[in-house]
C-alpha cells in the first residue's frame, strides 16, 4: 500500500472514529416546573416537621448546667407544630375511617366525609370501632384533621419566600398528590374531574 492511499485510510479512519463520537447518547434530565414546584412544597413541609422536633427536643439546661429559657417561637411556629401533632394524633383513626369508606382525599387536599355505613369487616376490634364512634366525634376528627393541613398548607407559603397566596391552588395539587399516594389500597380519592374512585 503506498503514502498516499496510507494516509486516505488514515483520515477515513479518524473521520469514522470522530464521527462515532459525535453520535453517544446524550440523556438530559429536564425538571418540569410542576416538578420543581413539588420540591419545594415538600422541602419546606419536611422543614417544618423537623422544626416540631426542635421544638419538642429543646433541653432547659445548659451542658454546664445552667438553666436556661426556651427558645422563643412565633405563634405560625406554634400552630404549625400542633398542626402537625393533630395529624400525627389522629393518623390511625383517618386510615380506619377510609377503611371503613367513610372518608376520602378530595382534590383540595383536604378529607370529604361520606355517609357512615357499618363496615363489612372481619375483625371484632374494628366492628366494635365503628360501633362506638359516634357521629360528632367522626365529625370532630375529620375537621380537625382538615384545619391542621390548612394550616400547613398556609405555612409551606409563610416560609419560602417564592410563594404567595396566589400559589396556594398548586400547592394544594401538590399536597393532594401526596396524600392520594399515602393512601391505602381500599381509600376512596377524587380525580381532577370531580369524580371519586377507590384505589
Amino acid at each position: 500500500m503506498n503514502s498516499r492511499s496510507r494516509n486516505i485510510s488514515l483520515a477515513v479512519g479518524l473521520a469514522l472514529i470522530i464521527s462515532g463520537c459525535t453520535l453517544a447518547k446524550v440523556d438530559v434530565n429536564v425538571v418540569s416546573e410542576r416538578t420543581s414546584l413539588e420540591n419545594q412544597v415538600l422541602g419546606t413541609y419536611n422543614s417544618l416537621s423537623e422544626d416540631m422536633l426542635l421544638v419538642a427536643s429543646v433541653r432547659g439546661v445548659s451542658p454546664t448546667g445552667k438553666i436556661e429559657a426556651p427558645p422563643r417561637h412565633t405563634p405560625e411556629q406554634l400552630d404549625a407544630t400542633r398542626a402537625l401533632e393533630t395529624i400525627a394524633f389522629h393518623a390511625d383513626d383517618i386510615e380506619i375511617f377510609k377503611r371503613f369508606g367513610w372518608i376520602g382525599e378530595n382534590q383540595e387536599g383536604l378529607l370529604t366525609p361520606f355517609k357512615r355505613e357499618t363496615p363489612k369487616v372481619p375483625s371484632e376490634e374494628l366492628k366494635s370501632f365503628a360501633a362506638n364512634y359516634s357521629e360528632a366525634e367522626f365529625q370532630q376528627v375529620v375537621s380537625e384533621v382538615n384545619q391542621a393541613r390548612e394550616v400547613l398548607m398556609m405555612r409551606v407559603v409563610q416560609t419560602n419566600e417564592n410563594f404567595t397566596v396566589k400559589d396556594l391552588p398548586a400547592i394544594r395539587k401538590v399536597f393532594t398528590r401526596m396524600n392520594h399516594q399515602n393512601s391505602a389500597p381500599g381509600s376512596k380519592v377524587q380525580e381532577a374531574d370531580g369524580r371519586w374512585r377507590t384505589l
